[in-house]
């Protein structure tokens, strides 16, 4: 398979009203202004965006809204993450069905499975469709790993393209790369933003950041400079960016992040209850962090 997932790809938050229904067009102007601080995809739908919080319908409108803004600048990549493969699956259709460019698909959440489980789960999702399929390990949420030799298996599938590594633990990600290192069709990102430029070292394709929601130009610079050969700068760009995904343990995932788009008049609102808003101390916190970065 062709596509290659690289770059800089934000998961893109869920914009909210105060009745807590999205806001379309809020989702669309955070759309250009991430394309126009140079990202190199867009990904509704994962954990950022509070994919849990809703129905089919809305989940197929906000990847539509995506896609259709989105214009073909950069890809997208949607999320389908069920607690079943059944539900994966019939999110992964939906997927299909809107056009996006790729799938990312989460461990399920909640029931334990073991390595071969996971296997099974991801292969059957993998030949229900022809996009292209990021595997997605966030173990800190989940309580569930893909264990490399797991992960080096489901390279084997032609369509399972990569794997977004959120652990926070690059020994686990390095071995990701090191033992697929002789596959030319799948490809590393790291899913924990203080280790982007670590992570590029030692092969991985790109990053879906979280923080660079907030900050898409820091997060495109760590990227863009690495791939440039412009080391020195990779790394203070990773340097930069670092403080605000450390701030992002401030309030319960993604709150730091929707408050820091609104300080920068971005009116993306709150996240849905029971994720409750940032406190006043935590607030001047946050800013003191943006204005560090220049970001305010």
């Amino acid at each position: 398979m062709a596509f290659k997932p690289q770059g800089i790809i934000p998961p893109v938050i869920t914009p909210l009203t105060d009745s807590g229904e999205v806001n379309y067009q809020v989702l669309r102007q955070l759309v250009n202004h991430l394309i126009d601080q140079g990202v190199h995809g867009l990904f509704p739908m994962g954990t950022t965006g509070e994919f849990y919080a809703f129905d089919d319908e809305t989940f197929r409108k906000i990847l539509e809204t995506v896609k259709e803004e989105a214009a073909g600048r950069v890809p997208v990549y949607g999320g389908a993450n069920h607690i079943t493969t059944r539900g994966a699956i019939r999110l992964t259709k939906i997927c299909e069905e809107v056009g996006v460019d790729a799938v990312s698909v989460l461990t399920p959440m909640f029931i334990s499975q073991s390595q071969d489980e996971l296997y099974e789960f991801f292969k059957t999702i993998a030949e229900s469709t022809t996009l292209p399929i990021i595997l997605y390990n966030n173990a800190p949420k989940t309580n569930v790993t893909i264990a490399p030799a797991t992960a080096a298996r489901l390279a084997e599938i032609p369509n399972i393209v990569g794997i977004k590594d959120s652990t926070g633990d690059m020994t686990n990600a390095t071995e990701y790369i090191r033992l697929t290192r002789d596959n030319p069709d799948f490809h590393v990102l790291m899913g924990r933003d203080t280790l982007i430029y670590g992570a590029l070292c030692y092969g991985a394709t790109g990053a879906i950041a979280s923080c660079a929601n907030v900050a898409p130009r820091i997060a495109a610079d760590i990227y863009d400079k690495f791939v440039e050969g412009d080391l020195a700068g990779s790394l203070e760009a990773q340097y930069r960016f670092a403080p605000l995904r450390i701030a992002c343990g401030m309030g319960t995932f993604p709150a730091v992040i929707k408050e820091g788009l609104v300080m920068q008049g971005i009116p993306v609102g709150k996240c849905l209850e029971p994720i409750a808003e940032l406190s006043s101390e935590e607030k001047e916190k946050l800013r003191s962090v943006l204005g560090g970065m220049e970001l305010l």
